[in-house]
């Protein structure tokens, strides 16, 4: 074994010699795998195989499209066995909303060239003879999925990391990692030390307790995972592989036989105290009274399994996570990385996985925009075992469940409340959950105010109410006030504050005392990595306020960036701070009275900060708005907080205040072409592409993805605004796009717009299609007919935020 390598992958599962195989074609031929044991003798072994191409997020399925251009190649690479059978798949739909599951499906699959066939209930018997049709409406064909032996591809991936110079050390125990001044040094193991800078945790269900190692909290919990396999019994080898969601399972053809799993309602975590040291190439014991709710649908969908011989029942322990996404990528340990939690998709991810993993390692940055799946999202929280229990128990025993947009999970709630939880519970709020807070998506109490008959149509209206058209329009025509308490803030401080904030951010950030500026901070590509404002609070003291879910990653990427030396600290204060926004044209008739400070546009201008006191309550006071309307954030103490939305209610009704949600923020925006990161931008999106080219100074000093946006010419692609002429047709994202008979792009985000009343997307087209470009989006199915507009809708000239 070598004492030193440039990199060291710790698990030899599939995932872990994926990037292994990958580090190596990129170049990298100093690395090393070691393993507890030996390869595949974790959960890859009794993987069941199945390898899905179309996912949820773009990433996800590009990830796996590129898993599957690899297992067509890699046979002949290595020349190694990977048992690859290309025999498609079926997604069944026995339900109306199943059928709509599968035409968004067709949609999608549109956007990403995959060839997916909506079939009638014959047809798809036709291509899965043993299938029983009664019920089935539908269902989804998808001929380029299938299925891989997952010893035969661990094998094939780790003899092609051999070939171009790694190491693989089997066998082997990792007892610690060396870690000093937050940097990985070395891998400690039973047979001594490797030297390193850069730690992969491919472990597996072992991840946590490797990553605890490195002081890394992955939090996964194994779950005990079962399928049966039969004797053959002469079905067509060449069947695909079947998957009914709502019995919760799935088939495939085995040697003639049958391979048939799925997911239970009443899951069995397992290894909760810790894993046996000595539980290597094992499975667990049958348990087949947990089983018989699966085999019960099972023969409903395929009534001959009833009768097959069964060989043995499968029972092995699978890592999966509390929101049912991979875990990749750097930690805020410099140089440890994870690549854990697959959630049982390890092997139909594993090429692609390895490829971006070993990418992002090589180059910085990944490939695609898996923010989704970065290792750095979850927060605290998710320290406790007993809430990533709960919530990772949900994910399993959901995971075949229709999903609407604007679907709330329920487990482990609520965790974290506002100040102002309580006079949101008694108003009525519906709430919904984000990075473990509680939000009011909107109250029901205004829903009598609303207008019923402006459901969207399908989906879109399944989690919808007519307040949050209500509070859209008591915000653009008296005041809505919002409790932003959630939204994560960051104080970035010291005296190279100043510095380390103009190198990352697009914008010019070392303004004067008390303004306020809207950046992005990018990464070499120029992609947009964080989107939020920052407010100078000090010559050495800034405040950056983002969205609640990104709190973690931005967080992480500054940190990432940070100098070593003390000059700068960054910290995560969001729940010191309670905020209430307060928006819409008498925002000022209510505050002012409420304050000695002169709320006038003359006193008091638009992206400045001032500190002030409401009421009783002292505040650090911004005038921003992402709602398009005149007003402030009010940022207080936590435990003045309730005093401080008191106060304001109290002089807010007599104005027509009304409370809103985030629901009503979301519309708001649309019409005011305000952007969501991970949706409208992303990392793989510049500012000039995504129409915020106002937001970046290519004439200040030098800051990171400055040089790739001096490089090309004018984007090929932008960001635009589409109104739909159907306004209850409403896109939810990832629709596809089309100009004239050419499929141009996919949906970003969209809703309704209450002002305007129009039914609005944004999508990334081609930038030669303007202003007045007729345009079709297909929404479940159903090509509707729009037109790029120009943005935004609603006060173009920006007026009403300057008042």
């Amino acid at each position: 074994m070598r004492n030193r390598a440039r990199a060291v992958v710790i698990g030899g599962g599939v995932g872990g010699c994926s990037i292994l195989y990958w580090l190596t074609r990129l170049g990298w031929d100093d690395v090393v795998l070691v393993e507890r044991a030996e390869l595949t003798s974790g959960s890859t072994f009794h993987s069941a195989g199945l390898v899905g191409q179309l996912r949820s997020t773009l990433a996800l399925t590009r990830m796996m499209m590129e898993s599957v251009d690899l297992y067509r190649t890699l046979e002949a690479e290595v020349g190694l066995e990977t048992g690859w059978h290309e025999v498609g798949s079926l997604r069944l739909a026995s339900s109306p909303e199943r059928m709509e599951e599968i035409a968004r499906q067709a949609g999608w699959a549109k956007t990403f060239g995959l060839p997916l066939e909506l079939v009638s209930a014959s047809q798809a018997a036709e291509l899965f003879p043993p299938l029983a049709t009664d019920g089935v409406l539908g269902a989804a064909f998808l001929p380029t999925d299938g299925y891989i032996d997952p010893s035969q591809l661990t094998f094939a991936l780790a003899e092609g990391a051999r070939r171009r110079g790694a190491e693989i050390s089997t066998g082997i125990r990792v007892t610690g990692v060396a870690v000093e001044r937050n940097r990985v040094t070395a891998v400690e193991t039973d047979r001594g030390s490797i030297e390193t800078e850069v730690v992969v945790n491919a472990g597996g269900m072992y991840a946590r307790e490797l990553g605890a190692l490195a002081g890394v909290n992955v939090p996964i919990v194994p779950m005990a995972h079962e399928y049966l396999v039969t004797k053959p019994g002469g079905l067509p080898l060449d069947m695909p592989t079947m998957r009914d969601p709502s019995l919760l399972v799935y088939f495939r053809p085995e040697s003639g036989g049958l391979i048939m799993g799925g997911y239970e309602r009443h899951c069995a975590p397992w290894g909760l105290d810790g894993i046996p040291a000595d539980f290597n190439s094992r499975l667990l014991d049958e348990d087949w009274p947990r089983f018989e709710e699966l085999m019960e649908n099972a023969v409903v969908r395929v009534p001959s399994i009833g009768e097959m011989e069964v060989v043995k029942l499968i029972n092995g322990p699978e890592a999966f996570t509390p929101d049912g996404e991979f875990i990749l990528g750097p930690s805020e340990v410099r140089g440890f990385w994870v690549a854990a939690g697959f959630c049982a998709h390890g092997l139909a991810g594993a090429g692609g996985m390895g490829k971006l993993v070993a990418e992002w390692i090589v180059g910085g940055t990944p490939s695609l925009d898996v923010w989704h799946m970065d290792s750095r999202r979850f927060g605290l929280a998710y320290r406790s075992p007993e809430y990533t229990l709960a919530r990772t128990k949900e994910i399993y025993e959901t995971y075949y469940d229709v999903k609407y947009p604007g679907h709330e999970r329920s487990a482990g709630r609520p965790l974290r409340v506002s100040s102002a939880y309580g006079r949101l519970q008694e108003l009525g709020a519906s709430f919904g959950e984000k990075s473990g807070w509680e939000r009011a998506n909107w109250f029901e109490s205004n829903a009598t105010r609303g207008d019923e008959s402006l459901r969207p149509r399908g989906w879109a209206g399944k989690v919808w109410s007519p307040a949050i058209g209500a509070e859209h329009l008591a915000c653009r025509e008296a005041a809505a006030i919002f409790d932003e308490s959630s939204f994560a803030k960051i104080a970035v401080s010291g005296e190279g504050a100043a510095d380390l904030l103009e190198r990352l951010c697009g914008n010019r950030i070392a303004r004067g005392v008390g303004q306020v500026t809207y950046t992005q901070m990018l990464n070499a590509h120029g992609g947009i990595e964080c989107d939020f404002t920052v407010t100078r609070l000090a010559e050495h003291r800034f405040r950056i306020v983002t969205g609640t879910a990104f709190g973690q990653h931005d967080l992480a990427w500054i940190r990432q960036h940070a100098p070593d030396d003390g000059s700068v600290q960054v910290v995560d204060e969001t729940s010191q701070y309670a905020c209430f926004g307060v928006w819409g044209p008498r925002a000022r008739e209510i505050l002012q009275p409420l304050t000695t400070f002169d709320l006038s546009s003359e006193s008091f201008p638009y992206m400045h900060a001032r500190e002030l006191a409401v009421g009783r309550v002292p505040c650090l006071a911004l005038r921003v708005t992402y709602v398009g309307e005149l007003g402030w954030e009010l940022y207080c103490a936590t435990d003045l907080g309730l005093a401080m939305w008191d106060t304001i209610w109290a002089a807010g009704r007599r104005h027509g205040l009304v409370a809103g949600g985030y629901r009503a923020i979301d519309s708001l925006r649309l019409e005011k072409g305000y952007r969501v990161w991970s949706a409208d931008i992303t990392p793989e999106d510049t500012p000039f592409e995504a129409g915020l080219g106002f937001a970046v100074k290519l004439d200040k000093d030098d800051f990171l993805g400055r040089d790739a946006l001096l490089a090309p010419p004018e984007p090929t692609r932008a960001l635009r605004c589409l109104t739909l002429d159907d306004p209850r047709a409403v896109a939810l994202g990832s629709e596809p796009v089309r100009i004239g008979d050419e499929l141009v792009g996919r949906v970003t985000s969209g809703g309704y717009g209450y002002t305007v009343e129009r039914s609005i997307a944004y999508a990334y087209v081609p930038a030669q299609h303007d202003v007045g470009t007729e345009v079709a989006v297909e929404i479940f199915g159903e090509w509707v007919q729009g037109v790029i507009a120009a943005e935004p809708l609603f006060d173009p000239k920006g007026e009403r935020i300057r008042l």
